[in-house]
């Protein structure tokens, strides 16, 4: 990976970004949700608000990379890391893998001890990715997603 690439914090200037470079890789794939429209346009509502966090991967000044920690409604998980998304042109160069390790030193820092994910068995880096950070698969339980066929925890306490 480039040294230029640095994590920042989201703010309002980044919220186009955070939107894009998700609808981007959801409908390469997938295709949008209503929960997807929601999350996407309303980051400050529905993630920020509600205690949550988005890190925003920034190469000189563009945003390259997103990834949301989103406070976690299932019982036992504090948080999920949810709404990961690398521009094409960044991928495979270990933007992902800095958003995953500091959305985890984010979520220890806030306390938590559980952090889930939902993914799709079709995305094999991310599900790769997802391995190298230490998530490993759990029994599936109910999404709001239909793309989802595989969810993925990682423990915190004692790491």
């Amino acid at each position: 990976m480039e040294a230029s690439c640095k994590i920042v914090p989201y703010s309002d200037i980044y919220k186009d970004a955070f939107r894009n470079l998700n609808e981007e890789w959801i409908n390469t794939y997938f295709k949008m949700e209503e929960m997807d429209r929601l999350t996407l346009h309303h980051p400050k509502e529905y993630i920020l608000d509600k205690g949550g966090y988005i890190a925003v991967a920034v190469q000189g000044d563009e945003p390259v990379g997103v990834c949301a920690l989103i406070p976690c409604k299932y019982d036992g998980f504090d948080f999920e890391l949810s709404k990961m998304g690398v521009s094409p042109r960044a991928q495979g160069k270990g933007v992902g893998r800095l958003l995953g390790e500091h959305i985890i030193e984010k979520a220890k820092l806030l306390g938590a001890n559980k952090i889930f994910l939902e993914s799709n068995r079709k995305l094999v880096p991310a599900l790769s990715l997802y391995k190298k950070l230490g998530f490993v698969e759990m029994t599936k339980i109910s999404s709001p997603y239909a793309r989802s066929d595989i969810q993925m925890e990682l423990t915190l306490t004692g790491s």
